[in-house]
């Protein structure tokens, strides 16, 4: 197969653990014989920078006419910092997926055996857990009208759904249940907000195309709690885009390290993969990123081209190197830590 993916490396420690997947992706395309062509965009700060813009045309051409998009991280403190910057990096983000269209994340949540005992949670706690949420990704709150008023003494955000928003997200979720367990939770606030009454009432008029699938709605608050007592007893999650964005990142520490977490923003046309762990500005060119999650994301990518075996020898290759301890400081409990590019070259070379 011929690949051609839109490579967005973006900010702090992203070039980095892009570099890794890069290479074990290249590994994986010598050995099953495919053939990939990256073409690399700039995106978030570094495209500030450089032409003023955090998601540029010329970068939304790249992507729009790739396979798939294969993205690092973005954000910086200079603008973190300063919360008047007229532009963000974060604003690029958020065009891109409103410009794409990547209307659901797909961010899973699993544990591997060699690191049961470093989870914050108990081991009895999070055993088994393999979960999936799938968030709205263009929608809600992040893209209501938002400002200020009385002299910028008031400020609001409004949050505004479409019932053909929920439907399409809620689809994928009915359509994943049905390949896992066949249980789907709506996670909502629908005794408070009017968005969670429409998304609740949406989710139970589809109940009768997918008669196999055992439906729970629970409030998000709720899950919250039970998430950190009870995670293996979720399977698949659907939920709003301000909902998704907090929950997705309690359940990524359950593992050990969000470092370890791929994910996968969907769209009609193209997706886009990337790992959960964010900039991680203090860490950049240190050498001691964590690149599995990006790997594994890397993987999610050959998955969702149908490529089952070429993204099977990527998490194999991940599993045994968590086994063998050839991982980075977060991992290393204080034995030997190993740097990002030596992770990268060992996951290479073993696939």
């Amino acid at each position: 197969m011929k690949l051609n993916i839109a490579l967005l490396a973006g900010d702090g420690i992203g070039p980095e653990v892009i570099d890794q997947a890069v290479k074990v992706s290249d590994a994986v395309a010598q050995k099953f014989g495919h053939e990939i062509t990256w073409k690399p965009a700039l995106t978030g700060a570094a495209a500030i920078d450089a032409v003023g813009e955090p998601y540029p045309d010329s970068t939304h051409e790249v992507c729009k006419n790739a396979d798939a998009v294969l993205f690092g991280a973005i954000g910086h403190p200079k603008y973190d910092n300063d919360p008047s910057a007229p532009v963000r990096p974060e604003q690029g983000l958020l065009k891109m997926r409103k410009k794409l269209g990547l209307f659901a994340n797909v961010r899973p949540t699993f544990t591997f055996p060699s690191l049961l005992d470093k989870s914050p949670l108990k081991r009895e706690r999070i055993e088994g857990t393999d979960l999936v949420f799938l968030r709205e990704l263009t929608g809600g709150i992040y893209f209501g009208e938002k400002g200020r008023k009385d002299n910028g003494d008031t400020a609001y955000d409004n949050c505004v759904y479409t019932r053909e928003e929920v439907q399409r997200l809620a689809k994928k979720g009915f359509e994943l249940a049905m390949t896992r367990s066949k249980k789907l939770c709506c996670v909502d606030k629908a005794n408070v907000l009017e968005t969670s009454r429409l998304w609740r009432e949406t989710v139970q008029a589809m109940e009768k195309d997918y008669p196999e699938v055992e439906v729970s709605y629970e409030f998000v608050d709720a899950v919250a709690m039970r998430l950190v007592q009870w995670p293996n007893s979720y399977d698949v999650l659907i939920t709003e885009n301000l909902f998704g964005d907090i929950l997705t990142d309690e359940a990524s520490v359950i593992s050990g390290s969000m470092g370890l977490m791929p994910s996968a923003s969907m769209g009609a046309e193209v997706s886009l993969f990337e790992p959960i762990h964010g900039s991680y500005p203090q860490a950049t060119g240190l050498n001691i990123a964590n690149p599995m999650a990006t790997v594994l994301s890397a993987a999610m990518m050959f998955e969702n081209f149908g490529l089952a075996e070429e993204g099977k020898a990527m998490r194999d290759a991940v599993n045994k190197a968590l086994e063998a301890g050839v991982v980075t400081e977060d991992l290393a409990n204080g034995g030997k830590a190993y740097g990002t590019k030596e992770v990268g070259d060992w996951l290479a070379a073993n696939i």
